[in-house]
């Protein structure tokens, strides 16, 4: 087939180019050319392979031993610590261990004190001799790094549970704090989504202090320095000791008073106290792949109903322990935790690489993993609507976790169901500039093409929803958290049991440029309120070298990428100061290989941002921050092209050991193993495009069995399904050339210039006519 009658989905995003004419690569040899094609070819086919039945792509999320650790000891408090699966878990382990003796929390780490001494006590309590090389060593590691005196409170609630110390030596975790009204300064909704869910059934335990008894033989005494009744309180790792008069003694006060009244059984509303928060604990099981649908909550959950005296054969344990099941990955000799599943966010990146590379909207794996995604969408209320009023549209991270949808997630589905209803776009001279195109693909029946219409209904409903929703959850700062809004008092970060780093939720830049790409996407520019705010915010958070910080994602290419991407989404200029700074920002941090990398290190250290090991999905991040900021034709782009084509393995992915994704800053990361895959798809892809190549064109047609077809002749903006969120009603119009279906009316894409400051902006109703032309069916 004629490649000239070929065309490219494209999506309304100024950082996406227009038509451009085949195979245009200036300055770069043809057979670079050849081979990027290639590679992005490779890299779709091992991505549609590894779809899911349902529509849906998942990949394992690695995190450290922390998980194997915490789940021997939660099988050592049930009494089966001897189990086959706990002797798996502790070869892992074992296998982990650092040449120095300890364990890290992330590759290339140094020791890490609490991932050492639980990683040395679950291998003491599955039968490792103490004599032993291997643990002496890791004793001698830990003794360096100031025993288990220094481990974090969570670490010693593990360390009380099974007898090693007492429940004194831990902060308390009063389930009061369930009791208190969400207009108090400190209540359960002024912490973070993720504390929410672990502070719940940890306050069950700090209560009740179930407790069960082990060997002395299989105790861990010699880690201590000193007797754990000296052991100095802990505190959040970026916090520094204050005054008299700092929140951090007020706090340390308020828990020495709270031990006290508990000794002295001075706590009158106690029951209550834990009544109500088991009610709250339970309630959040529906529909939910457990408790936060994440790895701490669930253990938490299972020690809390045991304290609660529930057997093992409650409906409510044999939950938990099947959705504990579910994070287990078994092989023939060791058994490794994921700390939740990530269907949700592994879906809408794949989809978004896929449709950059080429593959049209139309495939049936992409129509596939739409209608998955769409199902996914959150329509009932959750933790959010504590705070906010506004109609459920988000999406989760997770297969179910309906009380927690987040932005980052909720953004990043946006995109990909936006990106499903751009238009591909002809050369300007092929129609007139009123006109555009709004849909490919045929239909053999009108009832077909009705049916494609509808489809493209339901993508955009969902976009439309979510849009709603994200706009109401805007933190008053004009940013986005990843759960809540307005979850920003920092005096919390000072309670002694803060200390994972994570207590809030507040607006953080690389989010802040997420939710703003997809508002881009839904027509959102400058000059509208909310946009404006957000863009303030991102101006305001720009490090002075230029960079960005990334809580999500490390760290700080993470975040320059998406603050740059959020910023041009929504039509800040390229030549901006702020987008320049940040595009010289990378370029500044461009490895000799040609990559780029990171380490979880700058989270304590931001000097050293920019620098660690280069990796693919760094790679990708930053090419696509400076694609975005307009330097695609920069040298420095072109061998970061090189670095990743180099590095591409036989079956199109890239192999990456080090931890790219953010848990909590300095205490818990992540390796997304699908990092270096998608992205890098995702950043060639938009390099060819850039440079002048329609991706169809590149890629090849040997996917297909014809090239997509212009089929549709009409684009003004409806505003019926702009201003209400739903489609006009259809019925036949007269006018089509002979041997096409009319559709109807109002099938435009819906999105339009919402550079106005009004939140609901009007757009005047234009009537709008979709002619199919009847040749090939139609792939919704």
């Amino acid at each position: 087939m004629n490649s000239s009658n070929r065309v490219r989905v494209v999506s309304g995003s100024s950082d996406r180019t227009s038509w451009a004419s085949p195979v245009d690569v200036p300055n770069h040899d043809e057979s670079l050319a050849l081979t990027l094609r290639r590679a992005i070819l490779k890299t779709r086919r091992w991505l549609l392979n590894q779809q899911q039945p349902e529509g849906y792509w998942v990949a394992e999320l690695e995190g450290d031993t922390i998980l194997e650790s915490e789940y021997i000891l939660l099988l050592a408090f049930l009494g089966r610590e001897n189990s086959p699966e706990a002797r798996k878990a502790a070869r892992y382990i074992e296998g982990k261990q650092l040449p120095d003796g300890g364990w890290s929390n992330h590759p290339h780490g140094a020791v890490d004190i609490s991932v050492s001494v639980k990683a040395y006590f679950a291998l003491k309590l599955t039968g490792y001799d103490p004599s032993s090389e291997p643990m002496q060593r890791a004793r001698r590691a830990i003794m360096a790094h100031g025993g288990a005196d220094a481990v974090n409170s969570f670490t010693r609630f593990y360390l009380a549970m099974l007898g090693q110390i007492s429940y004194e030596q831990c902060p308390v975790v009063p389930p009061e704090i369930c009791l208190l009204p969400s207009w108090a300064p400190v209540n359960l909704y002024a912490l973070s989504a993720w504390s929410r869910t672990i502070v719940v059934p940890l306050s069950i335990v700090s209560a009740l202090k179930p407790t069960r008894t082990i060997g002395s033989e299989r105790g861990i005494r010699e880690l201590f320095v000193k007797h754990p009744r000296h052991w100095a309180p802990p505190r959040a790792p970026d916090i520094e000791p204050g005054g008299l008069l700092s929140w951090d003694r007020f706090f340390l006060w308020v828990d020495r008073a709270m031990k006290w009244l508990e000794r002295h059984r001075l706590m009158p509303l106690r029951q209550r106290a834990i009544r109500k928060a088991t009610q709250w604990m339970l309630a959040r099981f529906e529909d939910s792949d457990g408790l936060g649908a994440i790895f701490p909550p669930i253990v938490w959950s299972v020690v809390a109903l045991r304290g609660l005296g529930y057997d093992d054969d409650a409906p409510e344990l044999a939950e938990c322990y099947r959705q504990l099941e579910g994070l287990k990955i078994e092989e023939d000799d060791t058994l490794r935790l994921q700390p939740c599943l990530s269907p949700v966010w592994d879906t809408t990146i794949t989809l978004r690489a896929l449709l950059d590379s080429g593959v049209p909207a139309t495939d049936e794996a992409l129509r596939k993993a739409s209608d998955w995604l769409i199902a996914q969408q959150i329509d009932q209320p959750g933790d959010w609507s504590e705070t906010v009023d506004a109609e459920p549209g988000g999406w989760c991270f997770e297969h179910a976790n309906r009380f927690y949808p987040d932005l980052d997630d909720t953004a990043m589905a946006v995109v990909a169901l936006v990106d499903q209803l751009a238009s591909p776009t002809p050369p300007a001279s092929e129609l007139p500039p009123p006109l555009g195109i709004v849909a490919e693909g045929k239909a053999d029946t009108l009832d077909e093409g009705r049916q494609c219409v509808a489809n493209w209904d339901r993508l955009l409903e969902a976009a439309m929803r979510a849009e709603r929703w994200m706009l109401a959850m805007q933190n008053s700062d004009g940013g986005w958290g990843a759960f809540d809004r307005d979850n920003n008092r920092q005096f919390l970060c000072h309670v002694p049991f803060a200390d994972h780093n994570a207590m809030i939720d507040p607006s953080t830049p690389d989010i802040t440029g997420r939710v703003l790409e997809a508002l881009g996407r839904m027509g959102y520019r400058q000059g509208h309120a909310a946009i404006d705010r957000a863009v303030a915010l991102l101006r305001d958070t720009q490090e002075p070298d230029g960079s960005w910080f990334g809580r999500w994602g490390i760290n700080y290419i993470y975040g320059t990428w998406l603050a740059i991407t959020g910023l041009r989404a929504v039509g800040v200029a390229a030549s901006d100061e702020a987008i320049v700074a940040g595009a010289q920002w990378l370029l500044a941090h461009q490895q000799p290989d040609g990559g780029w990398g990171e380490l979880p290190e700058t989270y304590d250290r931001p000097t050293l941002r920019g620098t660690g090991p280069t990796t693919a999905s760094q790679t990708a991040w930053a090419l696509l921050g400076l694609i975005a900021a307009g330097y695609e034709r920069h040298p420095a782009v072109a061998r970061g092209v090189r670095f990743l084509l180099n590095r591409q393995q036989a079956d199109g992915t890239w192999d990456e050991e080090e931890f790219t994704g953010t848990g909590f800053p300095r205490v818990f990361y992540l390796r997304y193993h699908m990092y270096p895959i998608y992205f890098p798809l995702m950043a060639l892809s938009r390099w060819l495009s850039a440079v002048g190549t329609p991706l169809d064109v590149a890629v090849g047609a040997d996917e297909h069995d014809e090239a997509p077809t212009l089929s549709v002749v009409t684009a003004q903006r409806s505003a019926e399904w702009l201003n209400k969120g739903r489609s006009a009603e259809r019925d036949v119009a007269p006018g089509c050339p002979s041997g096409e279906a009319a559709v109807g009316k109002a099938v435009g894409k819906g999105i339009g210039d919402r550079s106005r400051a009004s939140d609901a902006p009007e757009i005047a109703p234009q009537e709008t006519t979709m002619c199919l032309p009847m040749r090939r069916r139609c792939a919704g």
